[in-house]
């Protein structure tokens, strides 16, 4: 082999491996040009998969938003119905009818109570009135209830059947006589005949000049509740009197209207000690009064026409104020406890004599043309009902009632 031809075949070996070597270096260029387009791919299908679940919650946490605000709006749009409605309200209206309601059940537990202290009343006159506790217990039953028209009801019916047990006639005894003047002095029991009807009378008549009014009490001075009481026999035993009579209005411990004001009263009042109770009270001074001093007995229109002397026998407000001069004072008033039938207590005068009594069977009106009748020219009404009672030499004429804070005693000089 020559020369040139071992060149040649030099530059074919070379040529040769030269070509191989360009060969894998190109595929390897290319393997790793795919290499790396694939992971660039890749690397962009991951991003995209990153961006796609992004988008996917960004959505999903709209549409939970969405829900979330449909719920808030659909609870805002409840609420504003609702306050829609209260503000269409009629506010007076309610308020009306809620004043109404109080009103109603005011008006019939005021009712039953009024009730309940008549029926204290009657039963302290009479065992007639025991079923009547059964329609009151009814009432009040209806009442807790709130049942205002049926508690109502059986209040009314009950008030019918008070007023039957009220208005019955007293009968005469027939051995009672038929006498229409006062006695002059002692007492007396008698028929009494006016133009309301005929009427049963127990009067004890004193005169002044041997006798001396004076008013005996429980407590020594003024008492807003939980006041002493005594009876009246208690009141005439402890002054050495010979005869007395229950006095003006109080409040009894039994009446429910009473709460806070036990056993007190309101009106002006002198007792034998020469003290005077209630003397501040002004919303009372109009209130009738009588004064006792010496043999005379002065009734005033108003207390508030007497001062504060204490030089007389005893001063009692009472009311109303029956008979002044000989001329009836009181009519009726529309109230219906003056309004309804039973004893009835007074004290009254003639000249130099002083007058206590009962007259059965009467209402407060009727008890003035009574004494008119008897000849009496000045007359004051006194407690009544179970508070009644009059005593003449140890024993009870009527009553003997309530123990009451006070009695008014006839004491011989």
């Amino acid at each position: 082999m020559n020369f040139k031809d071992s060149v040649l075949k030099l530059k074919k070996f070379w040529f040769e491996k030269l070509a191989k070597f360009t060969f894998g270096l190109v595929f390897i260029l290319i393997v790793s040009l795919v290499g790396y387009l694939g992971w660039r791919l890749q690397l962009q299908i991951a991003k995209s998969l990153d961006q796609l679940t992004e988008i996917e919650l960004l959505a999903a946490q709209k549409n939970q938003t969405q829900a979330e605000l449909g719920s808030a709006l659909e609870s805002l749009q409840a609420t504003q119905a609702s306050l829609s409605a209260v503000v269409g309200q009629d506010q007076f209206k309610r308020n009306q009818a809620l004043e109404i309601e109080i009103g109603e059940i005011q008006r019939v537990f005021k009712l039953a109570v009024e009730k309940y202290e008549a029926l204290l009343n009657l039963r302290l006159a009479t065992a007639a009135s025991q079923p009547l506790e059964k329609l009151l217990t009814g009432a009040l039953v209806n009442l807790s209830k709130r049942n205002y028209s049926s508690a109502s009801a059986q209040l009314v019916k009950l008030d019918g059947e008070i007023a039957k047990l009220q208005q019955v006639t007293v009968v005469i005894p027939a051995n009672v006589p038929a006498i229409q003047t006062a006695p002059n002095t002692g007492y007396q029991r008698q028929q009494v005949t006016t133009d309301q009807g005929n009427f049963l009378v127990d009067v004890i008549a004193a005169d002044l000049n041997s006798t001396r009014v004076q008013v005996e009490t429980a407590s020594d001075g003024d008492c807003r509740d939980n006041c002493q009481v005594a009876s009246l026999g208690d009141y005439v035993s402890r002054s050495g009197g010979f005869a007395g009579i229950n006095g003006p209005y109080f409040c009894p411990a039994e009446y429910p209207s009473c709460a806070g004001k036990t056993n007190s009263f309101d009106t002006l009042l002198m007792n034998k000690k020469k003290t005077y109770f209630n003397s501040d009270n002004n919303v009372y001074s109009t209130v009738p009064a009588v004064i006792f001093s010496g043999s005379s007995a002065r009734f005033v229109g108003q207390s508030l026409e007497w001062g504060r002397d204490t030089g007389v026998d005893s001063v009692i407000a009472a009311q109303p104020l029956l008979l002044s001069n000989g001329e009836i004072r009181f009519g009726g008033d529309g109230d219906p406890k003056k309004g309804s039938r039973g004893s009835r207590s007074f004290i009254g005068s003639k000249d130099n004599t002083v007058y206590i009594g009962v007259v059965r069977g009467a209402t407060v009106a009727e008890v003035a043309y009574v004494l008119k009748a008897m000849g009496l020219k000045q007359a004051l009404n006194l407690d009544s009902g179970g508070s009644t009672a009059l005593y003449s030499n140890g024993k009870y004429l009527a009553g003997p009632g309530r123990n009451t804070p006070f009695g008014i005693v006839l004491v011989r000089k």
